[in-house]
Formats: C-alpha cells, sequence, structure tokens
C-alpha cells in the first residue's frame, strides 16, 4: 500500500547541470539547474526561471554552456545553486574555477567540469505553465579521463551528481545494472 505524500516534485534522480553564459562584459555567470533534460539528439530543455542572471544573460548572447557536475566538484557545484548572480557580482570568482571561451558559441566553458554540452538558442518556451530555455547542442567536450576505451563517456569515471528532490541530497551514478534496448527484449517473445 503507498502513503499519500501530497504534491512534490517526485522524479528521481535529477542531473546537477551547471548552466553558464557571458554578459553583456563578457563576465561569467553559472548557475546549478536540476530541473534539465535532453529532449532531442541535439537539443537540450532547461526548465529555469526568466529571472535568473544566467538566464537574462542567454537571452542576451543566444549562447550557454550545460556542464555535468561530479563529486570531485559538489561543493562549487552547490555553491552555484545557493548564490545568485543577481546579488553576488563575483560568484564565479569566488570559487577560484576557470574558465575559457568556447569555440563553437559564445559562452565560457568551466574547465574543472569533465563533461560539456556548448549551445546555442534555439527557443525559449513562456506559457502560464512553463519557462523553457531550449539549445541546440554545437559540440559535446569531455575530458579523457572519463571516457571509455572506446571513446565515450564511461558513468563509472564520471562519478556525475545526480540530485534527490525527496531529501534535498546529492548522489553519485556509476553502476551498469542492465543494457538499454535489451533488458526487456525477452517480454516481446510473449
Amino acid at each position: 500500500m503507498k502513503k499519500n505524500l501530497g504534491v512534490i516534485p517526485a522524479v528521481y534522480p535529477m542531473p546537477v547541470l551547471m548552466v553558464a553564459a557571458y554578459d553583456e562584459n563578457g563576465k561569467v555567470n553559472v548557475m546549478n539547474a536540476a530541473w534539465g533534460m535532453i529532449c532531442a539528439m541535439d537539443k537540450i530543455a532547461l526548465f529555469i526561471d526568466e529571472d535568473h542572471k544566467t538566464t537574462q544573460n542567454i537571452l542576451k548572447t543566444k549562447a550557454f554552456t550545460v556542464s555535468i557536475a561530479d563529486k570531485a566538484h559538489m561543493e562549487a557545484a552547490d555553491f552555484f545553486g545557493i548564490a545568485t548572480g543577481n546579488k553576488m557580482p563575483d560568484k564565479f570568482e569566488r570559487t577560484g574555477y576557470h574558465a575559457s571561451k568556447s569555440e563553437f558559441v559564445n559562452a565560457p566553458v568551466i574547465e574543472e567540469f569533465p563533461v560539456v554540452m556548448e549551445c546555442e538558442l534555439s527557443e525559449i518556451i513562456s506559457s502560464g505553465n512553463v519557462y523553457a530555455v531550449i539549445g541546440k547542442i554545437l559540440n559535446v567536450g569531455a575530458e579523457e579521463s572519463v571516457l571509455s576505451d572506446n571513446g565515450k563517456v564511461a558513468p563509472e569515471k564520471l562519478n556525475a551528481l545526480i540530485f534527490d528532490q525527496f531529501r534535498s541530497g546529492y548522489y553519485v551514478t556509476g553502476e551498469k545494472v542492465g543494457q538499454a534496448w535489451n533488458a526487456g527484449a525477452g517480454l516481446m517473445k510473449k
């Protein structure tokens, strides 16, 4: 028997994404966004509020990057979610992190995070129920240390953070328990 918990955002796991953009003066701003997902082979959707400093920067520059936060950089990743660029102008600088300009878009690549998607603004969806920033992914970059022998990102090496909305915790991914598009194949024969 299930216990009623009321209305809560009951999706687990959620990614811990670092969204970065330049302001009109080329200053780096980064925010932590758990409400984001791939929405096509070359698109990412970020469900972030319009009033975030990073969102405003994306609207001005038409570009942004999305990095996957990892266990080794959890402190800064959490800080990027606690602090707001609207009230803390030196937010990025406080971490001591480094950024370089993307080769593909006018947005910063945060060097410390091991995987980054470099995106151009594709669309803004704004309705009474949702505000979403849709980006077209022009490139994905990854540190060699998180790649497998076949050149793909290896979750067990990445140690990507995942967010638990039930108890506001961070966890790490890594264990493979099955093969997609194969684990349920036996049921096709029934």
